[in-house]
C-alpha cells in the first residue's frame, strides 16, 4: 500500500503552483503580509503640506483682517477707483472675499508639483541602480534590479541589516566534503607521518573510474573511504544507500549514462550526487518505486512512503521494500531532533559521531545525521491502517499525522553523519566590514545551529577575537533568558545600568510603540541567541529587554529560527528603535522577513526567485549591497534632502513677496509679478534646474563613497533634512522675500531714469522684483550644487536665458499689438533693465539673500564640523595628493570554531511525487524522468 498526502499537510503541488486548502496550513503561518512601504521622508512630506497649509490659512487671516481694518478706516476714501456695491460691500464682507481670494494668489506656497517632481527624482535614481556594471554579475547574467522607485532616498538611512546565511553570505553551492560513518571519520588527508594536510589544488583526487556513472564534477581526497565501500563495508554501505534513497530529488537522464539531478535543495543534490560517486546511483523514480544501481547491480525498491521535511520536524525519511523484502525506514535530519530518536543502545557511537560533527562544524561545514530502522510486516499494516485513518480525520489531522510519525520514527539505529562545504560568497567579509564603518548593525538570522551561525560570523568578520566579549544567550525558560539579557546589558552599560530600571517586564498595549533611546556601549560586543531562547525573548514581557541589549552589540546573530520569527526580530527593531531597517535574503523562508522590513533585498540564487520577487531591489551577489547603501542610497537621499530643502525655500522665497506687497496695497489681493511669470516660475524656469541637481549632484563620486563609509552616517540620523532644517529653510524664505520686496520697492521709490523719466511704477517694481527672486534663486542652486555637469550648467544658464529671452519678447511692442490684453507690460523690459540702478540693486539683493549663507557655512565648518565636514576635507586634501595605492589588511579569521546545519524552512515535495503528477513518461532511455517541482532547479551533474 502506498501512502500518499502524507507530507505538505493541507497544500497540493502541482508544477509549481501552490493550492493553500485553508488558512492554518504551515506555509501560510510562516509568510508576513504585504504592506504598503512608505518612506520616512514621504511621511515628513505629508506632515510638513498640512503645516504650509495651516500657514497659508493664516497668512490669508491676516491679510483678510488687514483689508477688512483698511476697507473700514480707508476705503470710503477710494470710492471713486473702487466703487461699493449698493447695500452689499461691507468691510466684513470685503475682509471675507479677501480671505478666498490670497488663498488663490498665495497657493503656490503649497508645493502643488512636489511630489509629480519626487517621483521623477526617484524614477532616475532608479535607473542609475539598474545601470551601474559594477553591480552586474556577468557568470549568471544578472543585473541589479530597483523593484520599486519608491524607497531609494531610505537606502541612505539604512542603520540596521538583517541577513540570512544560506545563500546570501555563503554561495549556496553545496559540496560533500567530509562524513563519519560508524564512528570513524572520512574526508581529511594525511602525509605518510600521519599528519594531517590541508587539501589544495594540487591534491590528488579519489580515482572514480570503477564507477561508470560518476559525476566527473565531484572531488574528494580521502582513499580510506573508497577502500571501505570496495570491500563491502556493510555500515558504508548503509550510509550511502540512505544517501541514495532519502530524499526527493528527480532525476533525468537525457543522453544514456548522463543524470542530471533536480533538487529541492543543493543540500539534497549534494548528497545523492555523493553517493553517485560511490557507487550508489540514484537512476530513477516512479510514484511507487526508487531504482538504485548499487555497486554496477540496478536494485528497485518499493516506496511505500515519504515522510517529509517541514520547518518544526527538521528531517525527513523514507519508508523501503528492498528486493529482497526487507523494509526499512531511513531517516536524516538536524542532530539536535534526530538524536532524541536514536535507541539507547547507540550512546557510544553516539558520543564518537558528536565529536565528529564538533570536528566538522569548526571547518564551517553544513551537518545532517543519519539514522535508520528496521520494520516488521505486521506493524507496518496496523500503522498504515492508522495513517488512513488519521489522514482522513476531519478533527486535529496534523496533530494525529505528527504523532503517527514521532511513533514510526522513534528507536532509530545510528549510522553517521554528513558534512557539506557551503563557502563564502565573494567579497563577503570586506563588504561587513566596510558597512561596519558605516556604524550600520548586522544581524543573522539563520536556521543553522549556533556552531555553524558562529563559525561563519567569524569568516565573515562579523565576530572576532578583538571584542569585548561575546555573549550567548541559551537559556531554556523566561526568567533565564531574562537574567542572561541583562547580565550582557550590564556588563556593555555597567554605568547607568539598574537592576529594575525601565519597562523590561512590563507588558505594553498592542498597537503602541515604545521608542528605546540610542545607547552607546562601553566596547565592542557581539551576541549569539539560540532559537528557544528566542522564542522566550520574544514574548511581551521580555521584547523591551531583548532590544536594549541587542541593539548595543556590533553583531547579532540569531539561530535555528523560524521564517516567522525572523519577520517578528524585524518587527522589534521596527517598533522600539527609531531607525531603517534592511533585510537581505535568497529564499522563500525570507520573504516574510524582507517584507516585514523598510526595505527588503532580494538575491537571485541557487533558491529561486521568491526572494526576489517579494523584494525592493535585487542583485546577485552580497557584495553589491555596499555599493547599493553607500553609493546609490546616499546619493539619493543627498538628492533628495537637498531638493526639497531648496524647493520649499523658493516656493516661500517667491510667495511671500505677495503677502509683504499686501501691506502696501491696501490688501486688495494684487499680485506683484505680472501673471505670466506666477504661470512660469515653476513650470519653466526652476522646474530644470533643481531637477538636474537632484539627479546628478554628488558630494564625492562613488571611490571616495566606498573608501571612506564614514561619510553614511549623517542620513542614519536623518540630519540632512528635517523637520529642523524645514523651519531653517522657511525662515530663509522668510528672510529672503523681505528682502526680494524691500530692495526693489525702496530702489523704485520716486526713482528716474538716467534721462530724467520717471520708472516708479508698479510694472517696473514688478519687473525688477521677478528678476532680482530668479537670479536669487539660481546662485542658491548654483550653491547647493556640489557636481557641476553640463547638464546643470545647461538648465540653470538656460533657465535664466529662457526668462530673459521670454520677458522681452512678451513685453515687447509686437507682442502687445497681437494680444493686448494678454501682455500688458508693454515696453517695460527694454525701459526698466537698461538702467544701470536696475542692475545694482539687483546685485544687492543677490548678495544680501546668499551672503548670510555663505557666511553661515563657512563658519559652521570652521568652529563646529560634522563628520562628514572632516571627511570631505581629508578628501580635497588627497586629491591634491598624487595617488597611493593603499595596501590591504588581512581580514582577521577565527581558527576553528563550532558550526552546524538545519534543513531549509521550506516544506519538502513528497506529495508531488508520490501523486506521481510531476513524472514524465518513460525516456528512450528506459527511465523515469521528471520536472523539478521548483521553478528553479537545482542541478547536479
Amino acid at each position: 500500500m502506498l501512502l500518499r498526502g502524507c507530507t505538505l499537510r493541507n497544500t497540493d503541488w502541482c508544477f509549481g503552483l501552490v493550492v493553500f486548502a485553508g488558512p492554518d496550513t504551515k506555509l501560510m503561518q510562516n509568510s508576513g503580509r504585504t504592506t504598503f512601504k512608505r518612506t520616512s521622508i514621504d511621511r515628513l512630506m505629508n506632515t510638513l503640506v498640512l503645516v504650509i497649509f495651516a500657514f497659508l490659512a493664516a497668512m490669508c487671516l491676516i491679510l483678510a483682517v488687514g483689508n477688512g481694518i483698511w476697507e473700514y478706516r480707508k476705503g470710503y476714501y477710494f470710492q471713486v477707483y473702487l466703487p461699493w456695491a449698493e447695500g452689499v460691500h461691507s468691510a466684513p464682507f470685503s475682509g471675507f472675499l479677501m480671505f478666498w481670494s490670497y488663498v488663490i494668489i498665495l497657493n503656490t506656497v503649497v508645493p502643488i508639483s512636489l511630489y509629480v517632481s519626487v517621483e521623477i527624482i526617484r524614477l532616475g535614481n532608479s535607473f542609475y541602480i539598474e545601470w551601474d556594471r559594477k553591480m552586474y554579475y556577468p557568470l549568471n547574467d544578472t543585473p541589479a534590479q530597483a523593484r520599486t522607485t519608491t524607497l531609494n532616498e531610505e537606502l541612505g538611512q539604512i542603520k540596521y541589516i538583517f541577513s540570512d546565511k544560506t545563500g546570501t553570505l555563503t554561495q549556496n553551492i553545496m559540496v560533500f566534503n567530509k562524513c563519519s560513518i560508524d564512528g570513524k571519520s572520512y574526508g581529511d588527508v594525511y602525509d605518510v607521518e600521519g599528519h594531517r594536510v590541508e587539501v589544495t589544488e594540487s591534491t590528488k583526487k579519489v580515482d572514480f573510474s570503477y564507477n561508470p556513472l560518476t559525476d566527473n564534477k565531484f572531488s574528494f581526497y580521502d582513499e580510506s573511504l573508497v577502500e571501505a565501500v570496495k570491500r563491502g563495508d556493510a555500515p558504508t554501505h548503509k550510509f550511502f544507500r540512505l544517501l541514495s534513497l532519502c530524499h526527493t530529488v528527480m532525476p533525468e537522464e537525457k543522453e544514456a549514462g548522463h543524470l542530471v539531478y533536480q533538487a529541492q535543495s543543493p543540500d539534497e543534490g549534494a548528497l545523492v550526487t555523493a553517493a553517485r560517486n560511490f557507487g550508489f546511483v540514484f537512476r530513477a523514480r516512479t510514484p511507487e518505486t526508487i531504482t538504485v544501481v548499487e555497486m554496477g547491480e540496478m536494485l528497485v525498491y518499493e516506496l511505500l512512503a515519504i515522510l517529509d521535511f517541514d520547518n518544526v520536524r527538521k528531517r525527513m525519511s523514507v519508508i523501503v521494500r528492498s528486493p529482497k523484502g526487507e523494509l526499512t525506514l531511513y531517516c536524516k535530519g538536524a542532530d539536535t531532533i534526530v538524536y532524541d530518536l536514536l535507541r539507547s543502545s547507540c550512546g557510544p557511537l553516539k558520543q564518537k559521531t558528536t565529536d565528529h560533527l564538533e570536528e566538522f562544524a569548526g571547518e564551517g561545514l553544513r551537518t545532517l545525521v543519519v539514522a535508520y530502522k528496521d520494520l516488521e510486516e505486521g506493524y507496518l499494516a496496523d500503522w498504515q491502517r492508522r495513517h488512513h485513518e488519521a489522514s482522513t480525520a476531519l478533527d486535529e489531522r496534523e496533530e494525529k499525522l505528527s504523532k503517527l510519525y514521532e511513533e514510526i520514527e522513534a528507536d532509530l539505529v545510528l549510522l553517521g553523519a554528513t558534512a557539506i562545504e557551503d563557502k563564502l560568497q565573494d567579497g563577503v567579509p570586506q563588504t561587513i566590514e566596510t558597512l561596519g564603518k558605516a556604524q550600520i548593525k548586522i544581524w543573522v538570522l539563520t536556521g543553522d545551529k549556533q556552531e555553524t551561525a558562529v563559525n561563519i560570523g567569524y569568516s565573515c568578520n562579523m565576530l572576532c577575537d578583538a571584542m569585548d566579549d561575546i555573549f550567548v544567550i541559551h537559556g531554556h525558560n523566561s526568567e533565564e533568558v531574562l537574567q542572561e539579557l541583562r547580565k550582557a546589558r550590564k556588563k556593555m552599560r555597567s554605568d547607568t545600568f539598574v537592576e529594575d530600571d525601565g519597562p523590561d517586564t512590563q507588558v505594553h498595549k498592542p498597537g503602541k510603540s515604545h521608542i528605546l533611546p540610542e545607547e552607546q556601549p562601553n566596547g565592542e560586543y557581539g551576541i549569539v541567541i539560540n532559537g528557544h531562547s528566542l522564542a522566550h525573548a520574544l514574548e511581551g514581557n521580555l521584547q523591551l529587554e531583548l532590544v536594549r541589549t541587542a541593539c548595543l552589540c556590533k553583531t547579532v546573530i540569531c539561530c535555528r529560527v523560524t521564517p516567522l520569527q525572523k519577520a517578528q526580530v524585524v518587527e522589534l527593531v521596527k517598533k522600539h528603535k527609531r531607525a531603517v531597517t534592511l533585510a537581505i535574503g535568497d529564499g522563500a523562508n525570507d520573504v516574510s522577513m524582507i517584507r516585514a522590513a523598510h526595505i527588503g533585498v532580494g538575491i537571485s540564487g541557487q533558491e529561486g526567485m521568491q526572494a526576489v520577487l517579494s523584494s525592493d531591489f535585487a542583485f546577485a551577489q552580497f557584495r553589491y549591497l555596499q555599493r547599493l547603501l553607500l553609493v546609490h542610497g546616499r546619493w539619493s537621499y543627498i538628492r533628495m534632502c537637498k531638493f526639497l530643502a531648496y524647493f520649499f525655500y523658493k516656493n516661500f522665497a517667491f510667495t511671500l513677496v505677495h503677502f509683504w506687497y499686501g501691506f502696501f496695497s491696501g490688501f486688495s489681493a494684487q499680485t506683484v509679478y505680472d501673471e505670466w511669470f506666477i504661470t512660469l516660475y515653476n513650470l519653466v524656469y526652476t522646474a530644470l534646474p533643481v531637477l538636474g541637481m537632484s539627479l546628478f549632484d554628488q558630494d564625492v563620486d562613488d571611490r571616495w563613497s566606498l573608501h571612506f563609509p564614514q561619510l553614511y552616517t549623517p542620513g542614519q540620523q536623518n540630519l540632512y533634512f528635517n523637520k529642523l532644517e524645514f523651519v531653517k529653510c522657511m525662515l530663509y524664505g522668510v528672510y529672503s522675500s523681505l528682502v526680494l520686496f524691500f530692495v526693489p520697492y525702496g530702489a523704485m521709490y520716486n526713482a528716474v531714469r538716467s534721462d530724467g523719466k520717471a520708472i516708479a511704477d508698479y510694472q517696473s517694481f514688478a519687473l525688477m522684483a521677478q528678476t532680482c527672486l530668479l537670479i536669487v534663486v539660481s546662485v542658491q542652486m548654483g550653491l547647493d550644487t556640489a557636481y557641476w555637469t553640463i547638464v546643470n550648467h545647461l538648465f540653470i544658464w538656460g533657465s535664466l536665458a529662457m526668462y530673459f529671452t521670454v520677458t522681452f519678447t512678451m513685453y515687447s511692442d509686437g507682442t502687445y499689438l497681437v494680444f493686448t490684453a494678454s501682455f500688458p507690460f508693454i515696453g517695460t523690459a527694454r525701459n526698466t533693465l537698461n538702467q544701470p540702478s536696475v542692475w545694482l540693486a539687483i546685485f544687492l539683493c543677490v548678495t544680501l539673500c546668499v551672503l548670510p549663507v555663505v557666511g553661515f557655512r563657512f563658519m559652521k565648518t570652521q568652529l563646529k564640523p560634522t563628520v562628514s565636514d572632516k571627511v570631505l576635507s581629508k578628501i580635497q586634501e588627497l586629491r591634491k595628493r598624487p595617488p597611493v595605492l593603499l595596501p590591504k589588511r588581512p581580514l582577521r579569521r577565527s581558527i576553528s570554531r563550532r558550526s552546524g546545519y538545519a534543513f531549509s524552512h521550506q516544506h519538502g515535495f513528497g506529495a508531488l511525487i508520490t501523486s506521481g503528477r510531476n513524472m514524465r513518461p518513460k525516456s528512450p532511455f528506459g527511465m523515469m524522468g521528471s520536472f523539478s517541482p521548483n521553478s528553479e532547479k537545482h542541478k547536479h551533474q
